[in-house]
């Protein structure tokens, strides 16, 4: 007889915090650092009533430094402890750009596997929030250039208590991108208790044989809305969450590409460089003999995240995909 799992619904943060809390209550070598995380509980609450559970010593607020942060973190890291940092917007990270490229990616080759860095770096991102300069940054694309580090963006409730716990478990570092538009947008059913998402597999959320559209994060509303706006029109699209954006499941993005034929990508940062230029890259290697149209992109634009009034027109939308899925199918 199967026993029934006990689920409850959470929003996307309330998820990460149970991720969070599971772990700890499991494993007495997972920590929390960051600026805030402890009596304020997180600038998003993430970590809300933790430092009242587990104590000072496991929940620990740190200086205005990421660079301490993160270089903290590494040691304790290599030293039997599984820290989880938290970078309180992905914009603030780049102070601790250099540890992260230098040292928390290298470790393992470096050593040539005697030492692993098994550390989490969370961070929220993304625009549509109305935030200050910087906090809204969308740049993961930086940090999948670099072997060594992971970097995982769950959309969902579910998919964001799984992956946090993978992540943990994980004996490499990862970069765990909140988005927050989608913090508590949304509720869904979540297991009770400990379970996994496997990092480096995507997600089909809706199938189809006209057009594969690949996003992730806070962009996978605008893209099932857009998905939805062409069946109207007889269009079918298979929409699928990347939810790891390093390692990619190129088995999953070739497999749905030598279906359909058509690509719309979608993501929030900007276009240059983004990680559409890799998508790009990897469906010319499996899949261009397959390919009915060009590749669209619809992106964030080659600039910084504009203040309030620009904001939405800045983000990709459900018009733009739509326009973006009729292009492909005409061409």
């Amino acid at each position: 007889m199967t026993t029934a799992v006990e689920t409850k619904k959470l929003t996307l943060v309330q998820a990460v915090t149970d991720g969070l809390r599971t772990m700890m209550k499991e494993h007495e070598n997972v920590i929390v650092l960051g600026e805030d995380v402890g009596r304020n509980g997180g600038v998003f609450r993430a970590t809300d009533g933790l430092m009242d559970e587990f104590g000072e010593k496991r929940i620990i607020d740190t200086p205005l430094a990421e660079s301490g942060i993160i270089g903290t973190s590494i040691g304790l890291a290599m030293n039997g402890f599984r820290p989880v940092a938290e970078m309180q917007f992905l914009g603030f990270i780049y102070p601790a750009f250099n540890q992260i490229m230098t040292h928390a990616s290298r470790i393992r080759a470096r050593t040539l596997g005697a030492f692993t860095v098994p550390m989490v770096i969370r961070a929220p991102f993304g625009a549509g929030v109305r935030a200050p300069e910087i906090h809204s940054d969308s740049v993961e694309a930086l940090f999948t250039h670099m072997p060594g580090i992971k970097v995982v963006v769950p959309s969902n409730a579910y998919d964001a208590k799984g992956l946090l716990i993978a992540s943990i478990e994980d004996p490499d570092p990862v970069l765990f991108l909140e988005p927050m538009r989608c913090y508590r947008s949304s509720k869904m059913e979540v297991p009770e208790g400990k379970y996994t998402v496997e990092i480096g597999k995507g997600s089909v959320l809706k199938e189809g044989e006209h057009v594969t559209v690949l996003t992730y994060g806070a962009m996978v509303d605008p893209v099932l809305k857009a998905a939805e706006q062409a069946e109207k029109h007889g269009i079918h699209v298979e929409a699928i969450d990347l939810r790891t954006l390093y390692p990619l499941d190129k088995d999953l993005i070739a497999q749905s590409v030598q279906k359909t034929g058509r690509v719309v990508i979608v993501h929030e940062a900007p276009s240059t460089g983004g990680l559409g230029d890799t998508l790009v890259s990897l469906i010319n290697d499996t899949s261009f003999l397959y390919m009915k149209a060009p590749v669209e992109r619809v992106t964030g634009f080659d600039t910084p995240v504009p203040m309030f009034a620009l904001e939405d027109h800045y983000l990709p939308d459900k018009a733009r995909v739509t326009s973006a899925i009729h292009k492909v199918i005409n061409f």
